[in-house]
């Protein structure tokens, strides 16, 4: 059987769409990561999508996937902004009002994943195992957050920014002040509202 070159080029690019499929598949086999595990955030500042680890965190995947599915984020802000160090949200309105999450989950810090510059992680309070809604991204490489630091549980990543870096830079550097909030004045408050306006889990 004879192949013209049109022919033969049509082969080519299919056998490299063909490979370029496999290896995304065998990617996800090697890494446990599955491909619904991708957050996009939408945010008055742009769009950040975040890759979850539900190999690495499985309990705090669930967790997040669980308040993202239900719209829990959606109309929520970043409430605490410190520059070179990170961005937290996840807890208050824009009316700054707190929101109440599920129950707290237990502190999956030990699970190898290092507070490094995009990384996302779980907020919590003193008690090692309080995180429920409330996130942090790393703006930059915070080494003393890992376990065991700073307490001997450390605080637990579960994810990283892969698109949006940009936005986290823009998030870090606007200005702060103190915010009067039903439960009182909470400090490193942005002075214009970072919403997120929507969060949902990303279709391939």
């Amino acid at each position: 059987m004879k192949f013209n070159r049109k022919t033969i080029l049509s082969l080519i690019v299919l056998a490299l769409f063909m490979g370029s499929i496999f290896f995304q598949v065998a990617s996800m086999f090697l890494t446990g990561t599955k491909v619904e595990d991708l957050v996009v955030m939408e945010t008055s500042k742009g769009v950040i999508e975040i890759q979850l680890n539900r190999q690495k965190a499985p309990l705090t995947v669930e967790n997040f996937v669980t308040y993202v599915e239900s719209g829990f984020f959606d109309g929520t802000v970043f409430h605490r902004v410190i520059k070179d160090f990170m961005i937290q949200g996840g807890g208050f309105t824009v009316e700054a009002e707190a929101k109440e999450g599920n129950a707290a989950i237990p502190n999956e810090g030990r699970n190898g994943l290092n507070n490094e510059r995009g990384t996302i992680a779980m907020a919590r309070t003193n008690d090692p195992n309080s995180a429920t809604s409330q996130f942090f991204i790393n703006t930059v490489d915070n080494a003393g957050l890992d376990y065991p630091n700073p307490d001997g549980y450390g605080y637990a990543v579960f994810g990283k920014v892969v698109k949006g870096i940009d936005v986290i830079d823009a998030i870090e550097n606007v200005e702060t002040g103190i915010k009067n909030t039903p439960i009182g004045g909470m400090a490193d408050w942005p002075t214009e509202d970072v919403v997120i306006i929507r969060a949902y889990m990303k279709e391939n």
